[in-house]
């Protein structure tokens, strides 16, 4: 009788293996219930509207952009290497923007000052003032109390907002930001 080599028997053995975990699976998949049959519950559907549904402005992705680029374009004039980031009124982040050369660490206080203006519909320099009688406020996370974030508003409620940071003081950054929000006023 002839020998099988040790890589035969292992073939074999993988093979075997493969086929009897092929068998398990289909004799499970064709065990399994489709939904809405046999005790399976429905699925509940409602249509909501008036009081329960509540509708909110954002800022598009055009109108984001064209801030983004006013302010780094302010930066520049400048010449400051900035990154400039601009959020949704709920915070989550439309349009980013690393200039040439800015910091490593801008990107994400770009975010963060976008963020804590839009939170408290309030630019961040005044908020950086408030920490006086609140240092807590500091402990929120994704917030950056230094000067650099400026609502956006519509109708007097925050849409989005605009953070700039690399520049050497919150002041500056500040300053571009808001050139961002007034570009989009134009």
């Amino acid at each position: 009788m002839k020998k099988t080599s040790m890589r035969a028997r292992v073939l074999g053995g993988a093979v075997a293996v493969a086929a009897l975990g092929a068998g398990t699976f289909g004799a499970v998949a064709a065990s399994a219930e489709t939904p809405g049959t046999a005790g399976a519950p429905a699925v509940a559907r409602a249509e909501v509207g008036g009081k329960d549904v509540v509708s909110s402005s954002h800022l598009s992705v055009d109108a984001a952009t064209k801030a983004a680029l006013a302010a780094m374009d302010a930066a520049g004039k400048g010449g400051y290497r900035v990154s400039v980031a601009v959020v949704d009124r709920n915070g989550n982040t439309i349009v980013a923007l690393r200039g040439d050369g800015a910091g490593p660490q801008s990107p994400e206080s770009a975010e963060r000052k976008a963020f804590t203006a839009v939170s408290w519909n309030a630019p961040t320099s005044e908020l950086a003032k408030r920490l006086a009688q609140t240092p807590n406020l500091k402990d929120i996370p994704g917030t950056l109390f230094l000067g650099g974030g400026a609502p956006v508003q519509a109708k007097g409620a925050p849409v989005a907002a605009i953070g700039v940071a690399g520049a050497p003081s919150g002041d500056l950054d500040e300053q571009f930001a808001q050139a961002g929000v007034a570009a989009l006023g134009k």
